[in-house]
This record gives C-alpha cells, sequence and structure tokens, in this order.
C-alpha cells in the first residue's frame, strides 16, 4: 500500500475504533459487549492454539530433559568416584590385614629362633640391579643393616643383604643362581649346600652320597661363621626329589622353598644372631599324615561248600 493521505486517515481511523473497543470492554466487564466476540474468537483460534503448543510442549521437554540430565549425570558421577573411594578403602584394609598377619607370622619365626630383627617392607624388584633375582627393602644403615645379614620372613629363609645404602638395602634372594647356603636336614643333621636356580626348586648336594633322604623331609639353615651372611636354624624348604645316588661321593636333592619369592612384602633382616643354634623349632608344625582306609574282606561260605573249603570228589 502507498503512503498516501487517504491510508493514513484509515489507519488513524483504525487505532480509533480499537481504543473505543478497549475502552467499552473494560467498562462493560463480565457484561462487555464484545464478550460474544472474544468466545468466538476462542472457538476458532483455540484449536490453533493447543496445537501449536503441543508441537512446542516436547521442545521445552527436552530442555527440561537435557538439564535432568545433566543432574543425573553428575549424581551418577558423584556416586561412581564415593564408589571408588569406597573400594580404595576396602582394598587398602584389607591389605593391611595381609601385612599384619605376615609381620604376626614373623615374629612368631623370629621369636622361635631367638632372632633379633628390624621389619622393612620390599619397595621394589631387581630391574634396577640387573637379571639377578633381588629385591629393595626400605630399611638401610641408618636403620642398623649391614651387608650379609640374613633377611627372612613368616615362611623362612628370604635371602642376605648385599648392598647397604643410608635408607635402602638390596636383599640377593635365596633362588639367585649365585646364591649358595649351607644346610642341614631335620632330624637327621645331613650337611649340604642349597643353591638357588630361578623358578625352579633349590638344588641341594648333600656331603654324604649314601644319605637316606625321602620326599617331604625338611632343611634348615647350617649357619655361617660368625654368624654372617647365614644365621642358623632358619627354615630352608621341602624335598621335592632326591636323585639316584649312583656312588658319588654326594648326593643331590632338590628342594621346594618354604618362601614364595614372587609375593614378597614384609621381611626381617636379622641384626642379632641367637646364642645358640635353635635347631629344629623354628621349622613350621610338620603335616600331619593323610591316613589310609583298611579294607577288610569277609569270606562266607556258601551253603553247599564243605567246611574246609575244599571240592568234594565225585
Amino acid at each position: 500500500m502507498r503512503d498516501t493521505r487517504e491510508s493514513r486517515l484509515l489507519l488513524v481511523l483504525l487505532i480509533a475504533i480499537a481504543f473505543a473497543l478497549i475502552t467499552v470492554d473494560i467498562r462493560g466487564g463480565e457484561d462487555s459487549p464484545v464478550d460474544g466476540a472474544r468466545r468466538g474468537a476462542a472457538t476458532v483460534f483455540g484449536p490453533i492454539e493447543d496445537g501449536v503448543a503441543t508441537a512446542v510442549d516436547p521442545v521445552g521437554n527436552a530442555i527440561q530433559a537435557v538439564r535432568d540430565s545433566g543432574d543425573r549425570h553428575d549424581r551418577v558421577t558423584r556416586l561412581e568416584r564415593e564408589n571408588a573411594e569406597l573400594k580404595a578403602k576396602l582394598g587398602s584394609d584389607e591389605r593391611n590385614r595381609s601385612r599384619g598377619a605376615q609381620l604376626d607370622k614373623m615374629l612368631r619365626t623370629a621369636g622361635a629362633g631367638r632372632y633379633g630383627i628390624k621389619g622393612a617392607e620390599v619397595i621394589a624388584i631387581g630391574a634396577a640391579q640387573g637379571f639377578s633375582w633381588t629385591v629393595t627393602i626400605d630399611a638401610g644403615a641408618n636403620d642398623g643393616i649391614e651387608r650379609d645379614m640374613t633377611v627372612l620372613n613368616g615362611d623362612g629363609l628370604v635371602g642376605r643383604v648385599t648392598t647397604v645404602g643410608p635408607n635402602t638395602a638390596t636383599v640377593l634372594l635365596a633362588n639367585d643362581p649365585d646364591f649358595t647356603v649351607g644346610t642341614r636336614m631335620e632330624s637327621t643333621d645331613e650337611l649340604g649346600f642349597a643353591s638357588g636356580q630361578g623358578d625352579r626348586p633349590l638344588r641341594v648336594e648333600l656331603l654324604n652320597g649314601k644319605a637316606k633322604i625321602k620326599k617331604g623331609d625338611r632343611l634348615v639353615t647350617f649357619g655361617s661363621q660368625a654368624d654372617k651372611p647365614f644365621v642358623p636354624g632358619v627354615p630352608v624348604g621341602t624335598v621335592s626329589r632326591v636323585d639316584p645316588s649312583g656312588g658319588d661321593l654326594t648326593r643331590t636333592i632338590h628342594v621346594t622353598p618354604f618362601v614364595s619369592f614372587s609375593k614378597l612384602d614384609v621381611v626381617g633382616v636379622v641384626v642379632q644372631a641367637p646364642r645358640k643354634d635353635p635347631r629344629d623349632p623354628v621349622l613350621p608344625p610338620a603335616p600331619k599324615p593323610t591316613p589310609r582306609p583298611t579294607v577288610t574282606v569277609t569270606v562266607t561260605p556258601s551253603a553247599g561248600a564243605p567246611a574246609d573249603g575244599l571240592q568234594q570228589e565225585q
């Protein structure tokens, strides 16, 4: 529409009519003369408004869902973090219980042998020292640790100290191929020398080639002069195989160590040797033999058989 004098007059007239209708509607209240027209408009435009609202509501619901999902995500994240913290705490408690049990067992072993020990934890394995079977412990010269001291745990012989720093020390494990310790057989007192073979059983050369040895026999350390590097009586292991003697001057046996060298945690360094050899009491209680059932067979003679069980001649 072009901006002419007539169009401007029409616009002013429409505005005046609109103001007049608004004034009449306000003054009329519920009896307004335009109320019928309003209801008619609601009848015509109501379905359209409802359709528009229906179309718009999912968008609003989606926006609210996004907001709620953010809150749910935060709650899930918080719960997952709390669960992780709880699991870590439970794991730590379990580890502390395990260490407590190891320490208690080690103290009983040290008490049985009258060993004065300094407790320590294994903090590293031997990768830093090469391919040897070694571990690093968190005790050193400041704790009274010296080279060539015996190291044990609650199960038995772990190894000996080879290198000492101010706060740490390196322990050569008993299964290292360069490790050798004098041994004594339980009860029979047969002497020998045990050498490490890595992840295989220890190899023990008995000085007596005719020694009577059987599977299941146990060994302890024989001890060294001045108790270095080994104090006497520390449990070593159990005989798992005995090689034929073959008339040699020595006899070879294979011994499964009491200590699991891949599961070391709490250990003790013997800083004070016993006044006398404790002998065998440091060994754990010997396993009880499994009883074998005895089967008794009773023969019942048949009715037609003679009393002496022999066939009658026909």
